[in-house]
Parts: C-alpha cells; structure tokens; sequence
C-alpha cells in the first residue's frame, strides 16, 4: 500500500476539505481525524489437521458522540490496521449522513475465508469475539456484516458474545438470520440504497433510467441486487465483473442469466455471448451509469480520466482516490460518494437494532419505505449543501455529516462554540 491510495490518509484528506469548506478550524479536525480506540487481536485457531493458527484481528471505534459505534466485520487477506481505521470514519459520516444515532466502527480479520472448513470459519468467528466482547455492545458498538461475511457469521458471533456474557442480547449484532432477531429487507438493503441514490441522481441530471446503460464493478451482494432493481426500472445492465474478472456485451445481459452463470461457475467470466474483459475495462464501459461494487481505490486517476459514465453512485466503500475524484471532476461526471450511496446497508441494520430493543417486528414492506424516506432526504439534503457551499457531492456529503457531528460535539462541551459574527447597529 502506498501513501497515495493508504485509505486512511484518504479519509483525513476528505475529512479535512469538508471541514474547510464549512469554515471551521483546527479543532474540530483534530478531533475527527483518527479513530478514539483501535484494538488489535491476536486470534489462536485450532485447525482441522490439529495444527494451530494464529490470525490477527482488529476493531476500530473512530467517534460516539451521537450514540454507540456501528459498523461490519470483513474477513479479507489484504486487511490492514490502516484500511479499518479508515473504514470506521467513513461509518461515522455514513451514518451521520442519513442521520442515524450512531458512530463510525469497523473491524477486520487477515484471512482468506475461502481457504478455511466452516468449522474452522465458525472457530475463527468465535475466537474474534472473545477476543473483543468487552468492548461491544448493544449500547457500546454493533458489528455486522461486511465483505467475506454473512449472517451465518453473525449468528456464531452473536451465540459467543450471548454465551459469554449471559445475556439475550440480539441487538449486539446486526445482519443476522431471520431466526435470531435479523430485520426482513437487509440483504439487498445496500444494493437498493444505491438504487435509491441513483434515482434521485438521475433525476437531477434529467437522465431517464428507461433504457440507461449500466456498469457493475463487483457482482457480490450489493452488485447483484443494484443489477436486478436497476433492470425493474428498464435500466440495461452492460457490463459486470467480479474477482476473477468481466464481461461485456453492449447490446445487454440479463441481469438473472449472469446471476445463474455465477452461481453454476464461480464467476461471471464466461458468460455466453459476452466479450471477456478485466476491472478497468468495465470501469470505463460505454455506459450512463457506473456502479463500483468492489474494494477501495478502485478509481484512481487513470482510470478516473476514462471514464464515460454520466453518474457514479459508489456502492463500495472508498472506491476512489482523491486523484480519481479530480479526474472524474474535470469529465463532469456526478459522483454520488460512497457514506452516501451504500448507507443503506447501515440504514437498515440500524432498523433491525430498533426492532431488537424493542422486541417488534417490521414488514418488509415497512422496511423498503423507511429506507426510501430516509435516503432521499438524505441525498436532497447532500446536493442542497453542495449548492450552498458550492463544492463537489462528496465533499458536500461530509460537510453534511460533520455539521451534525460537530453539533453534538458543541452539545457535549467538547468543541467550542463557532464565534458569532457581529452585526453593525442599524443608524
């Protein structure tokens, strides 16, 4: 990882132009531009060949000044101390973006999932747990899933936690089975937040969705979802990729037919009657629409000045460099930041905590027209700002967020107040 795409340098750097552009000083930067605790783990595994293993692990709670951390768990070879701590700022914007009561948190395991049996999965998921159950929570932090992680995890994770501490406690973990407290809507709550978000995009650049082409980077959960809800509208879905590589094909694919190829294969490269091409190439697809599903720095300068979509909406978390920004700044491309476009993940999970505490259960009905509402108000009130202050959708979307945090901030005593202008006496 260089000092150029390290995503946590990113995240100070985005943080840092969103306080500037709403005229506050040093302190408040100071105050959002590292996480308050990070811990780190080491994880002992027993494997199924009864040799032992030892995996390291991280959480990061970056901020709690509107209420408790929240944020997911990924399980990824490439994890770092930095790409969490990151990770768990975005969180804090993210949800104060959509103005959820929440902080930013997130953590992560060096592993690749896919060389491990489920039960040395469930053992290592178990074993991160133990590792960090006294500082999560209910009311403290509350974990989810995140890449390489599912609600089969969660579930593990929330009996350990449960065992533990001998408390029922479903609302310590969010993007759980149905069974164990999980909210109807979640899985494809990502994806159709970003759908959401792309809708209100198109509609103020005058773009019918009837039609428009689409590109996906990433064909997981989010990227899959996106693909079927943009189909519904008469989007047509022209390029997608996953880890193994894309595909492309300018006359369509069938959003269900690539979905059923990945399944039997493992990968959408083969697809019949589509022309095989890698990340960049679907990155730069001929399209109206471009959806990053992926990993972070994604977009980077190059690949940010070759860029033919009208609209980016950033289902991923930090897809693109500040170079990335630039570039696609100078094509006129509208970009719907990532805190913004993928919160509705967060947004929902956030009404499974509500249900949890309660003990209540919503419709998915319920679910879907809650997380309409919040999100088009919250993309109103991100593009209202970046009309006021005059600056980019991204930079736009934290000014929103930090303005709120920054009150809670005041609320608390911690920041003091912004100096009143004085106003001349009338002759």
């Amino acid at each position: 990882m260089t000092e150029r795409n390290n995503p946590f340098l990113i995240a100070q750097q985005q943080v840092a132009a969103a306080v500037e552009a709403l005229g506050e000083d040093q302190e408040l930067y100071d105050l959002l531009k590292a996480p308050a605790r990070v811990l780190e783990v080491q994880i002992p595994v027993r494997m199924d060949d009864g040799s032992l293993r030892v995996f390291t692990g991280y959480r990061s709670q970056h901020m709690n000044v509107l209420g408790p951390t929240k944020g997911g768990i990924r399980f990824h070879q490439d994890v770092t101390v930095d790409e969490v701590k990151a990770l768990s700022m975005w969180m804090s914007f993210k949800t104060s973006v959509v103005g959820l009561p929440y902080g930013g948190g997130k953590g992560g395991i060096v592993v690749n999932p896919k060389e491990l049996s489920e039960g040395e999965l469930e053992r290592l998921s178990r074993g991160y747990v133990r590792a960090i159950w006294k500082i999560i929570g209910p009311n403290q932090d509350i974990p989810a899933p995140d890449v390489n992680t599912n609600g089969q995890i969660m579930a593990w994770m929330l009996d350990e936690y449960e065992n533990i501490t001998g408390q029922n406690a479903p609302g310590v973990f969010t993007g759980k089975p149905l069974a164990l407290g999980g909210s109807l809507g979640r899985n494809e709550a990502t994806g159709r937040g970003t759908v959401i978000a792309i809708k209100e995009a198109a509609k103020r650049l005058g773009i019918p969705l009837k039609g428009a082409r689409v590109a996906i980077q990433g064909f997981g959960n989010a990227g899959t979802f996106a693909a079927r809800l943009l189909e519904a509208e008469g989007a047509v879905l022209v390029a997608c990729s996953d880890s193994k590589g894309g595909i492309v094909n300018p006359d369509g694919l069938s959003v269900e037919e690539v979905i059923a190829h990945k399944r039997a294969t493992g990968s959408v490269v083969g697809f019949p009657g589509a022309a095989v091409t890698d990340q960049a190439g679907v990155l730069t697809a001929d399209c109206e629409i471009l959806v990053p599903a992926a990993l972070e720095n994604q977009i980077d300068g190059e690949i940010g000045s070759q860029i033919r979509a009208r609209i980016v909406a950033e289902a991923a978390n930090g897809p693109t460099t500040p170079d990335g920004d630039r570039a696609m700044a100078d094509r006129d491309v509208f970009v719907v930041p990532d805190i913004l476009a993928n919160a509705g993940g967060v947004t929902v999970s956030y009404f499974e905590w509500v249900q949890n505490l309660a003990n209540y259960y919503w419709t998915e009905e319920d679910v879907n027209r809650r997380l309409e509402r919040l999100l088009v108000q919250a993309f109103a009130d991100v593009a209202s700002t970046a009309d006021r202050l005059h600056v980019d959708m991204r930079t736009a979307a934290y000014a929103h967020a930090i303005s709120r945090i920054a009150a809670g901030l005041r609320a608390r005593g911690i920041l003091r107040a912004k100096p009143r202008v004085a106003v001349a006496a009338a002759d």
